[in-house]
């Protein structure tokens, strides 16, 4: 299958190579997790290591935000954008859905004009403010989602989970059948200390890691690191330990 790598190590690993070309994949967590940087690595890599160039569609952000996020992590977006291999795009929900239904809109000729094979759309969340209705908001998520694709573009969506720590109580679930992979990002209390982890919940028409790992984000941007070994309840953001038995008869075999 055609593989568009994230050039973030260790998530390729799990991804079993990267994303599938031309794909919808959703990044949630809580404010702070790494969603927006894992979205800028895969832009950046994009760009720098496999000759794609990308588009950043913001519904808050400034583009001077994210060109101080990117210097900080040692990526020059400035320097991108004047070399036509990257935009920047603030703009809304309502505005950049009405502009991706026409061929003619700013969006798509923003990506022809650059060539561009990837997005970051950071993030979903504002959506929910055009509908209070489930199923019309899914359609909205649907036909947005379907017009990046039309483009020909592999994106990675953001959306802000509403726990700090541990599972959502959220019941909202449409956005995570529409797209084509599901990671999450989340804190974790261990020992006193807080630690970030990812879990890969799905990829649509491929195989993925299903365990949990440790990542951390480091001057040059997100790596993952080892499995959560020894502990159970990790998603509940408060892990225990496994009992020796159970140890030597699952996770060490």
């Amino acid at each position: 299958m055609n593989r568009v790598k994230t050039g973030i190590k260790g998530l390729d690993e799990m991804l079993a190579g990267g994303f599938l070309a031309e794909t919808a994949n959703l990044v949630e967590g809580a404010p702070g997790t790494g969603k927006t940087t894992l979205g800028m690595q895969f832009i950046y890599s994009g760009i720098t290591q496999f000759g794609e160039p990308g588009l950043i569609m913001t519904f808050e952000e400034f583009p001077q935000q994210y060109y101080r996020d990117a210097e900080a992590l040692g990526w020059n977006f400035r320097e991108l954008e004047q070399a036509d291999k990257l935009r920047v795009i603030m703009t809304s929900p309502e505005v950049s859905k009405a502009d991706l239904e026409h061929a003619s809109g700013r969006i798509g000729a923003m990506a022809r004009e650059v060539g561009a094979r990837r997005i970051l759309v950071d993030s979903l969340s504002h959506f929910e403010r055009l509908s209070s209705d489930p199923v019309e908001l899914r359609n909205v998520l649907y036909g947005f989602i379907n017009a990046l694709k039309r483009e020909g573009l592999t994106s990675v969506l953001t959306r802000e989970s509403p726990a700090l720590i541990g599972e959502s109580d959220s019941a909202e679930e449409d956005v995570a059948f529409i797209v084509d992979s599901y990671i999450l990002l989340r804190y974790v209390e261990i020992e006193s200390a807080i630690r970030k982890a990812l879990l890969v919940l799905k990829v649509r028409g491929s195989d993925h890691a299903k365990d949990i790992r440790q990542f951390e984000i480091t001057t040059g941007g997100i790596e993952v690191r080892s499995k959560f070994e020894g502990r159970e309840g990790i998603m509940s953001g408060s892990p225990r330990r496994m009992s020796e038995s159970f140890i030597e008869a699952f996770v060490r075999r």
